[in-house]
């Protein structure tokens, strides 16, 4: 291919990882792989190697991983690549604006959403959260604002009612190779068009927060059920139970639930009802009926199988904790 691109890429998890496995296979020539220095995990908490960093091994590409990109020695080894274009796709660093200029076609971000929408750092989590019908990703031109820059190519996928963000990312993760592979064709030709976003339109993605995790049940049951699946697999919305007769209070952990409509007056937060399918719980409007949980110390297990063992913990009548004001 005589318009053949020399690419550095720069990425992270899994996400970044089936983005870098297209290049590889596609007709440019991935020069480098930028990712974050190795960081301890698991219960040993030996360094380990991001998903991104262990691709690029097995195929024998140069890994860089600088701490960040102030001192001046990273900023002028990646210019010694000579790179005609940098591929920046969940990355987690933030790029100095003499990083953005160095590529002869700069930086390229494949961003999580249909941008403007859903600036920011949870782009997934949010879109679902909000209902939105439709999502997808956009791959921009890099400029020094929060995934403010041009516009340069757009995938889009519905989003179902049993979709959680777990299974979106896996969506987004197999368009989005696409449709950078689609952009770095019609940039090797100098034939991509850039379109400014329309700064009206945007709206942000804030960071996900642990303690955004604890329901409300004072909330329209829709509203949850849409919290519940954005939260998968994490932080994983859940409640407070308190043990009757101690002072024990556990953290359940919601999985899978369902809406159930239902002209009930009671309290929200009160268990109306019971059994081997799943808690139902009212809510401001209707209920939602807890089909999987997670109780502590215990992996996620159908609420019938919870109830094999904790069958004192929930009853009809009974009020579980949670925001309820």
């Amino acid at each position: 291919m005589s318009n053949a691109l020399n690419i550095i890429f720069a990425g992270t998890p899994d996400f970044a990882a089936k983005h870098l496995e297209a290049l590889i296979h596609s007709e440019h020539n991935v020069i480098a792989v930028y990712c974050p220095p190795d960081k301890p995990a698991g219960r040993g908490k030996k360094l380990m190697a991001c998903a991104t960093k262990q691709l690029a091994l097995e195929h024998n590409i140069p890994v860089e991983q600088p701490v960040n990109f102030k001192d001046e020695n990273d900023q002028q080894h990646l210019a010694s690549y000579n790179a005609d274009v940098m591929v920046v796709v969940a990355y987690g660093l933030l790029l100095p604006q003499v990083i953005l200029d160095t590529p002869r076609l700069g930086c390229i971000n494949v961003h999580g959403s249909i941008l403007p929408e859903w600036r920011g750092a949870a782009p997934i989590q949010r879109s679902l959260e909000a209902g939105d019908a439709v999502t997808g990703v956009t791959v921009m031109q890099m400029d020094k604002g929060l995934d403010t820059g041009d516009m340069l190519l757009k995938a889009t996928c519905n989003i179902t009612e049993d979709d959680t963000s777990a299974s979106l990312y896996e969506k987004l993760a197999n368009i989005g190779p696409k449709a950078l592979t689609d952009t770095l064709e019609l940039m090797s030709t100098n034939s991509h068009i850039k379109t400014p976003q329309d700064d009206s339109l945007s709206t942000y993605a804030a960071k996900l927060d642990k303690a955004e995790a604890e329901l409300n049940w004072n909330t329209n049951a829709d509203i949850l059920h849409r919290k519940i699946r954005a939260y998968i697999p994490w932080p994983v919305a859940q409640f407070t139970y308190n043990e009757k007769n101690t002072d024990k209070q556990h953290r359940i952990r919601i999985w899978q639930a369902s809406v159930v409509e239902t002209k009930s007056e009671s309290t929200a937060g009160t268990i109306l009802s019971v059994d081997k399918s799943g808690i139902v719980v009212a809510t401001k409007h209707n209920a939602i009926k807890l089909e999987s949980i997670q109780i502590p110390g215990k992996k996620v297990m159908p609420v019938s199988d919870v109830l094999n063992s904790k069958a004192d913990w929930f009853n009809a009548g009974d009020h579980i904790t949670g925001i309820t004001e």
